[in-house]
């Protein structure tokens, strides 16, 4: 039974190691976004640099008051750090955007920025008419099948009609 107590904490541990990283990363993304350093946003949260570090690691989890005053400083919404842990069957941008992309989108100034906007919705409009094809091709061959069905089935019964009459 002891075992079992121990895998039980070792992986509420892992689970909340990683909840920490993953938390750490997007105060790190929120930070770059905001365009501070770790040393800035330490100034601003009246924090050490090594804190925010730890932070942005996951190596530690800062109070009520210190994610509070965080929030405050990079001008953000606590849902932006927490959705996914409290409601993970949530859709949020975190889980459609890879946070790898979401980092280097950021870092994009605002004439690139738009081109990215630009071939996102071309790109939407090519899947759409993708997709408007695909139904229209199978809406074809259903047609078609029914037809030959029928067809067959209104040669069938005259055959059946000739040798019964």
């Amino acid at each position: 039974m002891r075992w079992k107590e121990e895998w039980i904490s070792d992986t509420a541990s892992r689970r909340q190691q990683k909840e920490r990283k993953n938390i750490g990363k997007k105060i790190k993304l929120a930070r770059a976004k905001s365009n501070y350093t770790q040393e800035a946003l330490a100034e601003k949260t009246s924090l050490s640099s090594r804190y925010i570090s730890q932070l942005e690691r996951g190596l530690a989890f800062g109070s009520a008051t210190t994610i509070t005053n965080i929030c405050k400083a990079l001008n953000i919404n606590s849902d932006f750090l927490f959705s996914d842990l409290i409601s993970p069957s949530s859709t949020s941008i975190e889980s459609l955007v890879d946070n790898d992309f979401l980092e280097t989108y950021i870092k994009l100034d605002d004439k690139n920025k738009k081109i990215i906007y630009l071939l996102a919705t071309q790109l939407e409009k090519l899947q759409e008419e993708e997709k408007n094809i695909k139904k229209e091709k199978k809406q074809k061959i259903d047609h078609i099948v029914i037809s030959s069905v029928f067809d067959n089935e209104e040669k069938l019964y005259d055959i059946i009609s000739k040798k019964i009459l």
